[in-house]
């Protein structure tokens, strides 16, 4: 059994009610059906759909006459009094941005997690569930990963591999990169069901080259081991030290993470963006996201150029991370 299709059974396991926010899309109104035939979720659809097809067992909130809407006008209100909300202003924002609308679905205990930007940038799709559903207790950031799977790859877990932050996190210093890393270790274990291996990136293997940005990678790696020592974390390294075991046996030969990293976490967002734009295209290979990690709820991305198929597996990903 493959990644999605492992990742999908184990959706279907505990079954979970996600929401899609972007009925304009016909893709994501084509996901959502073949989301609910293949039985991965239940599917919250917000707006009126622009596709006429058969939505059969599919909810559809049209916010301008649903019932829920003066609720969670309510208690998007009370939330966020204190930051200048008003009643008005919540209405407002409930019926001309649906991000809003999906979020406290989600934080009223009506849904379990929200897959968007399909249509939307990341910010669109991240404010509002900063402002609503707010950060995992005891995470310093939110950031974001790709689940990368690569086929007919000897590298990584079997193909499959994390790049973090590949979608959120503009230029982390030391200290947001490590925690980048324990985040993307804690999804990689969580999603894969095998151990993380970190190596965090650099253009220096062990202090092959000396430049500020190679040391913002050391210190980041320090910060790492020290402060999560349950995970397998190191760098700084270079990608084929990393991930293939000859190159690390001559360049980082006492590490037990080079060679074998299968979490590669990048020194900032323009690498960590290429970086996976190349495997997709020029590997072939299936990436998932960008899922986001550290919101107390699963809220996830979407690239603007996925396909029907990439969200179907995005919202199953979505399920298995509400599922904990």
């Amino acid at each position: 059994m493959n990644f999605i299709d492992s990742i999908k059974e184990r959706a279907r396991s505990q079954k979970k009610k996600i929401v899609l926010p972007e009925t304009m899309d016909e893709r994501v109104i084509e996901a959502a059906v073949m989301a609910k035939k293949e039985g991965i979720a239940d599917i919250i659809l917000v707006g009126k759909p622009i596709k006429d097809i058969s939505l059969e067992e599919i909810e559809v909130i049209i916010p301008e006459t649903d019932s829920k809407t003066e609720e969670l006008a309510n208690a998007l209100y009370e939330l966020r009094k204190e930051k200048g909300m008003t009643l008005e202003k919540a209405k407002e924002l409930l019926l001309t941005d649906y991000m809003y609308y999906a979020c406290m679905l989600v934080k009223l205990g009506y849904a379990d997690g929200v897959v968007s930007g399909a249509c939307h940038s990341t910010a669109n799709t991240l404010r509002p569930s900063l402002q609503i559903i707010k950060t995992k207790p005891g995470v310093k950031l939110v950031s974001a990963f790709f689940l990368m799977v690569v086929p007919n790859c000897e590298y990584g877990a079997h193909g499959t591999f994390v790049f973090a932050d590949s979608g959120l996190e503009q230029n982390p210093d030391s200290e947001k990169l490590a925690a980048i890393a324990a985040s993307s270790a804690e999804s990689f274990a969580l999603l894969v069901q095998e151990e993380p291996m970190v190596a965090m990136l650099s253009h220096s293997t062990m202090g092959s080259a000396s430049h500020a940005d190679v040391d913002k990678v050391v210190e980041a790696t320090r910060i790492a081991k020290e402060n999560y020592p349950q995970y397998k974390i190191d760098g700084e390294l270079q990608l084929d030290a990393a991930i293939v075991p000859s190159v690390a046996s001559s360049k980082a030969p006492n590490s037990e993470v080079a060679g074998h990293a299968n979490v590669l976490v990048f020194p900032d967002l323009d690498a960590g963006n290429i970086g996976y734009k190349l495997v997709q295209r020029l590997a072939k290979a299936e990436a998932y996201g960008p899922i986001t990690q550290g919101i107390a709820a699963p809220i996830n991305d979407l690239s603007r150029g996925c396909s029907k198929e990439d969200i179907v597996g995005v919202i199953a990903i979505t399920a298995v991370q509400a599922q904990k």
